[in-house]
């Protein structure tokens, strides 16, 4: 698949082949490219906890999504769990404080490329994905053990796509684009 058609067909998966189990070496290529991903002085804050088992897979659905993306995510083999490391990106390493008005703003940018990378692999590689924000970070910190240090912002549901998915309406690019 060529690069402009990955762009055109990545979408929101809500409904994967449950029978269809993602491989580790799958993920690892997929995380492989995320670590591509450019970031502030190449910091590198981005930080991914990958479940595989299906038993965990289960719980931390069950546990730590609500109901709507426990059905979304049905199916999935795989959950990619996002954080990074804040006051590092944005920030003077010298004196720990903010550079601009953008703050840990520039952690969860760095986090939003690395992850589209990620979303990119997974399409290329035939593979759906689906990010979720709305999570509970508390539980997924005790039951994956993620640092207090990283600040946990999605969780990506990966698996191979049941049906393909439409892709929704785009705003034309001179409504969200201004030439000065």
């Amino acid at each position: 698949m060529d690069f402009k058609e990955t762009l055109e067909t990545r979408r929101s998966i809500r409904s994967f082949e449950a029978d269809k189990k993602v491989s580790k070496e799958q993920l690892e290529e997929m995380l492989a490219a995320a670590g591509m991903a450019p970031s502030w002085k190449n910091s590198q804050t981005a930080r991914t906890f990958c479940v595989i088992s299906e038993e965990l897979v289960e719980k931390v659905k069950k546990e730590c999504l609500p109901e709507f993306n426990q059905r979304s995510s049905a199916g999935a083999t795989a959950l990619l769990v996002t954080a990074f490391v804040p006051g590092i990106s944005g920030f003077d390493t010298n004196t720990g404080t903010p550079v601009n008005e953008g703050g840990n703003g520039w952690g969860y940018y760095d986090l939003g490329m690395h992850d589209q990378n990620l979303l990119l692999a997974a399409r290329a590689m035939g593979l759906g994905t689906l990010v979720m924000g709305i999570r509970d970070a508390k539980k997924l910190r005790e039951l994956l053990q993620i640092p207090e240090e990283q600040e946990v912002v999605s969780v990506i549901a990966v698996g191979y796509p049941a049906a393909e998915a439409k892709m929704p309406p785009r705003k034309p690019l001179l409504e969200v684009v201004r030439f000065c």
